[in-house]
């Protein structure tokens, strides 16, 4: 009889699970002054006609914490990839020398920190308004529960554990947050 209780928890938890996941990729593509190729996901290069991914016609690495180097497969890609490098307006300068592309990463001053900051406090505030969604549609489904004769007080606990889960996701976000803006200020 509370199976439907139990599935909806479930699917809730699912759904906030998966905004605190896309938080920790989008936290992954803010730079914190250290080298992490996962700066460069959100780069497509034009590769025969088709916008592709970076890390899908490039072998990308840190061979030290202030440099990336990224060597394309097809060598006649190295010009797309600095164009597109260049024009992510992330604050790189990459240097072409024929075969590969080496990116120094250069350290980040005050002022652009303090931007990355606000960038990562934007996708926190995202993910959170993801969990807040994922908890009304529940509050919704527990609605209908009670016009499907399932018993008030059945209801009235669920929507009580649902308001602790929702409470716990948030509370992770803000960790994660915390702990990104530490990664960022730390010079």
């Amino acid at each position: 009889m509370y199976e439907q209780i139990d599935f909806c928890m479930q699917m809730t938890k699912e759904q906030m699970q998966k905004s605190l996941e896309h938080l920790d990729k989008e936290f992954q593509k803010i730079r914190t002054g250290k080298a992490n190729p996962a700066v460069l996901d959100g780069i497509r290069v034009s590769c025969y006609g088709t916008m592709t991914p970076l890390s899908q016609i490039a072998n990308i690495n840190t061979p030290d914490a202030r440099q990336i180097i990224i060597q394309p497969w097809d060598k006649s890609m190295i010009a797309a990839i600095e164009k597109e490098i260049l024009h992510a307006n992330l604050g790189f300068n990459p240097q072409n020398n024929g075969e590969l592309i080496r990116i120094q990463v250069p350290p980040l001053t005050e002022e652009r920190r303090k931007e990355f900051v606000k960038q990562a406090r934007v996708e926190a505030e995202n993910a959170k308004v993801g969990i807040r969604n994922a908890r009304r549609d529940a509050m919704t489904e527990s609605k209908n529960m009670k016009k499907d004769n399932i018993p008030e007080d059945a209801t009235k606990k669920f929507e009580e554990d649902l308001q602790k889960v929702t409470e716990d996701f948030i509370k992770k976000v803000d960790q994660a947050l915390e702990q990104k803006e530490k990664d960022i200020m730390t010079v």
